[in-house]
């Protein structure tokens, strides 16, 4: 099992950057991607985005491709979800995942073990 801790949630304005942090810790050698997820008040949790520990390469959603970018540090076992040009729409729990499968992709099943989420609030 994978533990995971995110932090770097906060409340900005709109236009503004935030940087989110997932810090995995436990079995990470069985980890193949890192997904974040979002989850407004009322609505499904919605894929963000992911990325691949070997090689780095990564996947978003339409909603925040060209705004957002997902990063790792593999010596830290940490990924990184830099959102920039913030909207009101973006305010939700993110969270993120660790995948053993080498999909990159957006399904909530292909994702192991999640963590407790951090609040991103985006005022108008």
């Amino acid at each position: 099992q994978v533990q995971l801790v995110e932090s770097g949630g906060g409340l900005v304005q709109a236009g503004d950057s935030l940087r989110l942090s997932c810090a995995a810790s436990g079995r990470t050698f069985s980890t193949n991607v890192m997904g974040w997820f979002r989850q407004a008040p009322g609505k499904e949790r919605e894929f963000v985005g992911a990325i691949r520990w070997s090689g780095g390469n990564t996947v978003y959603a339409d909603s925040v491709k060209g705004r957002f970018t997902i990063s790792r540090d593999n010596a830290k076992n940490t990924v990184y979800l830099q959102m920039n040009s913030l909207k009101p729409e973006d305010t939700a729990v993110y969270y993120c995942a660790a995948s053993r499968m080498l999909i990159l992709g957006g399904s909530g099943p292909l994702y192991d073990d999640w963590g407790q989420g951090t609040l991103v609030t985006v005022s108008s």
